[in-house]
Parts: structure tokens; sequence; C-alpha cells
């Protein structure tokens, strides 16, 4: 049965730019279908939390521009239960945020905070890991995170060391949490798999809402007091009018920098979920269904010829033909065409500044010329 004082915070305000052209800061990746399931990675993550949180204990904290699209991804939630950001200030503000709504309703929750685009495959273990958690953390001032075991030494990760089992319901998963590196060099995350000592940090979390409250006041004062002076206005008329103003004045930290890392009651509950965070096309190709020739393939017009590993994704009314690719993104959104070997897709946020960059000039170019003015 459901817990009452069990609730979901999601976070979804990040905007993809590492899987542009798809996505855009008009619909970011938590918003697309990108394993092609008709179900986006904001709605899968609602639908695997919804097996274990009632509906009404969900909270989506996204930018104001995404409110809407929101909603109508997810029309089960009332517009109360959609958090519009006015700034993109990281994590930190958008978990103080979301808890203080929390508490104003109920001061026993206990609170899951999970990104809008990660996958999990192992989704009934995962969940049954997660009620663990959320036994352990009922009553107990502990801020808990899940760990993954890592298959590879990930550069792009990061990594959690683990120091002395904690014991909980005869669990062998569960530690306390030694240290935090944030995505490590190719010679550290070599030497920490070496080690067995060190996880993959998922950044998905489990506290209570009073055991959080505490560590904001203590490691981040200052941003707690931002939400504690205008306590009085959550669930009224001024809310919107107050947030605009806290954040404002917030500091763009993450919860990892600002409370996860200088806590001492930090615990990590370590299992392998089958995760992913679907961060790169790099990440999205290991988890995307394969053809015959390694390819993943979205689309229903792609004829490929001599073309393998490569990761293609084209709209359903364009026909495309490729032939003698090995190891490239082709991937095609509206009016922008992006061709490029995976194992250069960390220039796509260079490739897109650069993109930018030219369509700014071109409209400033274009209204110049309308304007019958000249420049020197």
């Amino acid at each position: 049965m459901e817990n009452s004082n069990n609730y979901c915070v999601i976070m979804a305000g990040g905007i993809g730019s590492r899987f542009w052209p798809l996505s855009t800061t008009e619909k970011p990746k938590q918003f697309l279908d990108f394993l092609g399931l008709g179900r986006t990675l904001l709605q899968l993550t609602f639908d695997r939390f919804s097996r274990i949180i009632p509906t009404a204990n969900f909270l989506v904290v996204t930018s104001g521009n995404y409110k809407e699209l929101v909603l109508r991804q997810l029309p089960e939630l009332k517009e109360s239960q959609v958090l519009s950001e006015p700034l993109r200030r990281n994590t930190a503000p958008c978990i103080a945020y979301a808890t203080y709504k929390i508490l104003h309703c109920c001061p026993e929750a206990n609170i899951i905070v999970a990104p809008s685009d990660h996958l999990i495959l192992k989704e009934d273990y995962f969940l049954e890991e997660v009620k663990i958690g959320l036994r352990y953390v009922t009553g107990n001032d502990v801020l808990l995170t899940l760990g993954l075991q890592p298959n590879r030494p990930e550069t792009g990760y990061g990594y959690i060391q683990v120091a002395e089992k904690s014991e909980f319901e005869h669990k062998e998963n569960l530690f306390r949490v030694k240290t935090f590196t944030e995505k490590p060099g190719r010679k550290m995350a070599e030497l920490f798999i070496e080690t067995g000592e060190f996880y993959w940090n998922s950044g998905i979390f489990i506290w209570s809402a009073k055991a959080i409250l505490n560590a904001l006041i203590k490691h981040l004062p200052d941003v707690n007091l931002l939400f504690e002076y205008g306590k009085k206005h959550i669930n009224t008329p001024d809310e919107v009018q107050y947030i605009n103003k806290v954040y404002s004045g917030c500091p763009n930290i993450s919860i990892d920098y600002g409370v996860m890392e200088k806590a001492k009651n930090v615990f990590v509950l370590c299992a392998d979920f089958g995760w992913s965070d679907l961060g790169t096309w790099g990440s999205l190709y290991e988890n995307h269904k394969m053809d015959k020739m390694s390819n993943a393939v979205s689309g229903n017009k792609i004829f490929l010829y001599d073309t393998k590993e490569c990761i293609v994704n084209m709209p359903d009314n364009k026909i495309a033909v490729i032939q003698g690719l090995k190891g490239y993104i082709v991937v095609e959104s509206e009016k922008t065409l992006l061709i490029c070997k995976k194992d250069d897709e960390q220039q796509i946020r260079q490739f897109v500044a650069d993109v930018m960059l030219f369509e700014g000039k071109t409209k400033l170019d274009k209204k110049v010329k309308g304007s019958g003015e000249h420049r020197t």
C-alpha cells in the first residue's frame, strides 16, 4: 500500500544541450521520446515512481517556460504540483523550493529526488531498493544517495567512495559515504575501479524533509534563509511572485557541492539497476535497440548500406540514404542536420555555440538590411 508520507520530486529543468539538434531549449530531451517507447523520458520517470508514490504526492520542478509542456505530458498532475523556476540555478535551490513546499503540507514526509531523464532497466529491483531507502530515512537524520556498480572507467560521471557498512535490515549494500569525486580523469577513474571502493553517483536522493532541511540550514544557510523568510507565501497567491524574487538572489549551486560533499551523515545504497543518465548520444546508443550492424536507428524511411555502429535519428517523414559510415551520429531535427563522429560528440556544445552565433549574426544582418541602415 502506498505511504501517504512518501513524496517524489522530479527535476525537469535542464536544457539537454548535448543532445542537440534533437533537444533544443524550446523542447529539451526530457520531453522527447528518445527510446521509441511512446513515452518521453519525463513520462517514463513519472511512470516508474508512480508505482510506489501516490499521484498527489508528486512535484515536478521545471523552468517556467516548460510548465505547460509538463502539464500536457503529465495530465495526472494538478497545476500546483508543477513548480516553476524563473531562472536556472542548479539543483540546490530547486530542492530547497520543493522541500519547503512539501513541509508546508506534510512535515513528516520522506522525499525521493530524481532527475527526469534517467533510464532504469531493472525497474522492479530498483523500486524494491528505493522502498528500503524510504524505510531507512524514516525518522533518521540521514541523507541517502543511490550508487551504481561501475562497469568501466567512465570519466563523465561523479564517483562515491564508500566507508564502513551501515546496519539496516541485514543489507550488505548500504554504506557510509567517505568522499565524492566529480568527473575524474581517465587514470583516476581506472584507479577507482581497481580499488573496488567507488561507485557511480546516480544523482538520485532519498531523505526525510526534516533531514534535508537540517542540512540546508547547516551547509547552505544563505539559500535556506531565502526560502525560510518566504515560507508564509507557499501555497498562497503570492507564491510565484515571492519565488521569482528568491531565485534572483540564489547562487547557482548543486546539492552535491552545496550539501552532500560537506555533510557527515551521508550514506549510499549501492546496486546495479541497469542505470544510465542518458547524458550523451553515446549513452543513448548503448541503451538503444540495435540492428544487425550495430546501428541504433530511429525513423521509418532510413536505408543503410555498408554502415555500422552509428546513431541515426531522422523525422518519420524524411527519407535518408546513408552509405559507408562507421561510428557516426546522424541526426536531423527541423532545419538542422548534424553529422559527426561518435568519438567527437564532446564537441557538440561548441557546434551549438557556433550555430547560435551564426544565427544571431544572420538575424542582425537582416534587421540592419531591413531598416535601411549601413554598418561600417
